[in-house]
């Protein structure tokens, strides 16, 4: 009976045993079968991947690829445009290293263009009639480049057609000063200006001379601010150098406002709303024509009148008069008028972007924009096919990677390629303003390289402070061309630097105030955290203000390969920099923005509005303390949520807690947007990096406000320096309450 009852006791053990295994098992087998999203929502940026991408990039490829896109001058919506067009849906739509999808998407946009058939006329005409001198129609061939019949004439878009004929003056940079200094030595009613690029905006040169009774205005590139003095093009300029040659013209938009001009913040879609050509704003109220500083040698050397003062010499061998108005008594063009025939007009026509997507697949609802415009005022080498041919080299590199299998990033990319930027930035701001609402909800971050490579020397990046850390960190990762074993941050650390509070000696992020190129209706209008990068020059070799081609025909892809980056190695350091950029914002799980560095930008612009303002604002009693406790806020806040970050386990939290911490970061910038801050100025909602006519960098409305009050006294301005400080505070505020825990 024992032997029975013990046999009956193992048995049930054994099967008892066999069961709490089996269980154990069944259930780490169950847990093993987890779907598939379990592991993929909480994966981090793979830096092996990094590494791949940073090692496919190719320099010869980036060379190609521009020798493509510059084969043919693409001003917007004429058939070279088109072609590059095709070029880019055929690389994006390739079954081997395309995109998920791309496709175009048309606006209808209002442009200005010379006549083919009565080209701009500029020439010096005695008083019986007789011309004496005719500036140059197109600029001087040197290769077959300048001699394609798709070269357009120099002109100044949105220019007003006209025959203003007048005694020239010399005005300098056409800035609001140097024609209120010239008024005071001669009488400008009826005048023609003769102007240098630089200063102000070029439409500015003329709006700015109109209420002084100038009925036209010439505007040139002064040797001295883009040939550092050089002349020749026998020896000196290009085609031997980099420099321009003296036929160059720097053709331009000459326009105040960015998008299009007929519907502003609606996309100008075939039956859009638009407003009556007379209602546009903006635009020169007078005719304006761009010449070569061969030609403006001629009309400056001649010139009567009192020498202008020293700040307005250039780099020509005589001196700068003012002009009596008029030349001189003993010039071959004594008692001559200079005359502008100009026959530009205005068009509405179909521009193309061309968009591409590679979709995410986790968060495929958060958007990374990374974009370029495609058009140029001719050829284009550097701008800004030096960016398109950077673009095309990445989305080649991730195209195949994702088409392997071997890739697809967490977030949604989006790739674009615009259209009509030259005309002012249209392609890029009709697309925020027609996915205004969707945009705004989910996109993360906004990357541009249009002018990829100026020069060769070191990189150079502007950006939201928050993207300074990633910014950095893929700068680490690269070599700088040349440098042997330095890389690209150190490289740019050498050439542009400043000191920080927090990290010590670092390369110094520009800030993005200004609209010149595609992020400005993303940061601006939008709130979008934005950069731009490119390599550029060492300044302290050149006084060039830009690289001496810049929208003139000898911006080629032999300028490009000679001049500005031979072997392509600067363009190769670009990509790989703004490639790794990229994918850290597409694939982190938490988002690369860091808010601290943000809080010691927003201190920075504190403490020079305190040592500017505070005693004179004092003494109006209007207090700066909410402005002091904002940013405080602000620091506070994002300390915190940095720690948060640091101290948390993301990888094994709940995917709604990463989410929530993405969307603080995301959306910081979105809080410092308000719609009416800057009723002037089109397309500016930013409060901190708005544009700013006070030449001080601090916070742009309370600056501007300030000027303004100083200057006239009025109490209602000093009221509007109240508002600003109180728009600024409360922006910030606002901000810092978006980083901090729910409510």
């Amino acid at each position: 009976m024992f032997k029975q009852v013990l046999i009956g006791v193992v048995c049930g053990s054994a099967i008892l045993t066999i069961g709490i295994l089996i269980g154990h098992f069944g259930i780490t087998k169950s847990g093993d079968s987890a779907p598939s999203w379990v592991e993929d929502v909480s994966k981090d940026v793979d830096e092996n991947l990094i590494q791949e991408f940073l090692s496919q990039v190719d320099n010869v490829n980036i060379q190609e690829n521009l020798r493509e896109l510059t084969k043919v001058p693409h001003m917007a919506t004429t058939p070279g445009d088109e072609q590059t067009v095709q070029f880019m849906l055929k690389r994006w739509q390739d079954p081997e290293t395309g995109l998920d999808r791309a496709w175009r998407e048309e606006y209808k946009v209002y442009l200005s263009f010379p006549d083919p058939n009565k080209p701009n006329k500029v020439t010096v005409v005695d008083p019986s009639g007789s011309v004496l001198h005719t500036a140059r129609e197109k600029e001087k061939p040197y290769y077959a480049e300048q001699e394609d019949a798709a070269v357009v004439q120099p002109f100044a878009a949105y220019s007003p057609p006209g025959n203003p004929k007048g005694k020239l003056v010399y005005a300098n940079q056409g800035k609001l000063s140097d024609y209120e200094r010239l008024n005071q030595t001669v009488d400008l009613r009826g005048t023609i200006a003769i102007t240098r690029y630089g200063g102000v905006g070029r439409a500015d040169k003329a709006i700015n001379a109109e209420p002084y009774g100038i009925i036209g205005v010439l505007v040139y590139t002064d040797p001295l601010d883009i040939n550092d003095g050089l002349l020749s093009d026998t020896n000196e300029t290009y085609p031997h150098s980099w420099y321009l040659p003296p036929s160059g013209v720097e053709r331009g938009s000459f326009k105040t406002q960015f998008g299009d001009m007929l519907t502003p913040y609606l996309a100008a879609k075939e039956e859009t709303y638009r407003i009556p050509e007379t209602d546009i704003k903006g635009l020169p109220p007078i005719p304006i024509q761009p010449i070569g500083f061969e030609d403006a040698y001629i009309l400056i050397s001649e010139l009567d009148g009192a020498a202008a003062p020293n700040d307005w010499q250039g780099g020509f061998n005589c001196t700068y008069n003012y002009g009596a108005p008029g030349f001189k008594p003993t010039s071959r063009f004594k008692d001559s008028n200079v005359s502008l025939d100009i026959f530009n007009s205005a068009k509405t026509l179909n521009s193309s972007n061309v968009m591409g997507v590679i979709r995410g697949s986790v968060e495929p609802d958060r958007y990374v924009i990374y974009g370029n415009h495609r058009d140029s005022w001719v050829h284009g080498a550097i701008d800004p096919s030096s960016g398109t041919s950077v673009m095309l080299e990445i989305t080649r590199v991730l195209g195949r990677l994702v088409k392997q299998g071997k890739w697809r990033p967490r977030r949604s990319i989006i790739f674009g390629s615009w259209g009509a930027e030259e005309f002012g930035l249209i392609g890029s701001t009709e697309y925020t303003e027609e996915y205004f609402t969707k945009l705004s909800e989910r996109a993360v971050a906004y990357i541009n390289v249009d002018i990829a490579v100026f020069a060769n020397a070191t990189l150079r990046a502007s950006g939201m402070p928050s993207m300074q850390n990633v910014i950095f960190k893929a700068a680490k990762q690269v070599s700088a061309p040349g440098q042997g074993s330095t890389n690209v941050y150190e490289n740019w650390k050498r050439y542009f630097n400043r000191t920080s509070p927090t990290h010590g000696l670092i390369p110094r992020l520009g800030y993005l105030t200004g609209a010149g190129s595609d992020y400005a209706a993303f940061i601006h209008y939008l709130g979008i955290a934005s950069m731009d990068m490119s390599y550029t020059y060492d300044r302290s070799k050149t006084n060039a203000r830009i690289y001496p081609a810049y929208h003139t025909a000898y911006d080629t892809f032999d300028y490009a390969s000679k001049f500005i980056d031979p072997g392509f190695v600067s363009h190769q350091a670009v990509a790989r920099t703004a490639g790794n950029i990229l994918l850290r914002l597409a694939d982190s799980l938490v988002l690369p923005l860091n808010c601290s560095d943000y809080a010691e930008s927003l201190e920075k612009y504190l403490k020079t509005a305190v040592d500017l303002y505070q005693e004179p604002l004092q003494a109006k009693k209007i207090s700066m303390e909410p402005l002091k406790r904002a940013v405080a806020s602000f620091r506070k806040a994002s300390e915190s949520l940095d720690e948060l970050i640091r101290s948390s386990d993301l990888a094994n939290e709940t995917p709604l807690k990463v989410r929530k911490i993405n969307d603080q970061l995301m959306l910081v910038d979105r809080a410092f947007l308000n719609p009416l801050a800057f009723k002037d100025k089109y397309g500016f909602r930013h409060t901190i990096w708005a544009s700013s006519n006070a030449g001080t960098s601090t916070f742009p409305g309370l600056a501007d406000a300030f000027a303004d009050a100083e200057s006239s006294g009025l109490s209602s301005d000093w009221d509007h320096v109240h508002y600003h400080l109180s728009v600024v505070s409360q922006a910030i505020e606002g901000a810092a309450s978006m980083l901090t825990d729910v409510i």
